[in-house]
């Protein structure tokens, strides 16, 4: 594998990062605990959203057990034909107090335009969601359970295999409206 350095722009970190951090089988909890870099922030850095200082790369490097240069470093790799990605290499954001989790299906260089998860919902739980950037839309397809999603006034119930069409920029609220646990697909497009 090749390895160079751009001169021209910072360093994307954040492919690194996510792909050293879930080689260890680490969440992003569990490093921030052992870097002491807090959760939000190794977020925007995993999204590319935020570059970090020389001194956090260091922590991360240190709590990963690898070389500064690997954490900054642009790799080339070979393009593969099919990548299968793994469950335990799926990024999860688990809203466990509010009952939902949120499997992260799309690939991180795609998320400023497009987002795709898997929803489940606990009896009761609900994903709610401030307004997305102007133009934002979203697309709920039920695949198990029983849910309803609440726009402003306006509430609808979804039948299993429907799907729901809804502006993305307004806030919005999926809720769990059964007694069993509802698992959707949720699709965010971005404008």
């Amino acid at each position: 594998m090749k390895t160079t350095v751009s001169t021209n722009a910072p360093p994307e970190v954040g492919a690194a990062l996510q792909r050293l951090r879930l080689a260890r089988g680490l969440t992003l909890e569990d490093l921030s605990r052992i870097a002491g870099v807090s959760k939000s922030m190794l977020s925007q850095i995993e999204r590319e959203k935020a570059n970090p200082t020389i001194a956090i790369t260091w922590r991360l490097a240190n709590a990963l057990g690898v070389q500064i240069g690997e954490l900054l470093a642009t790799a080339e790799r070979e393009t593969e034909t099919i990548r299968v990605v793994d469950a335990h290499e799926t990024p999860t954001l688990p809203g466990l107090h509010a009952g939902y989790v949120l499997r992260i299906l799309g690939p991180l260089e795609l998320a400023s335009k497009y987002e795709w998860y898997e929803l489940t919902l606990s009896p009761g739980g609900e994903l709610a969601s401030q307004g997305h950037d102007p133009g934002a839309q979203e697309h709920l397809t039920l695949l198990h359970g029983s849910v309803e999603v609440e726009v402003g006034n306006d509430k609808k119930k979804v039948k299993l295999g429907s799907t729901a069409r809804y502006p993305g920029d307004q806030q919005h609220i999926i809720r769990n409206a059964g007694k069993t646990e509802a698992k959707a697909l949720l699709v965010v497009i971005h404008r």
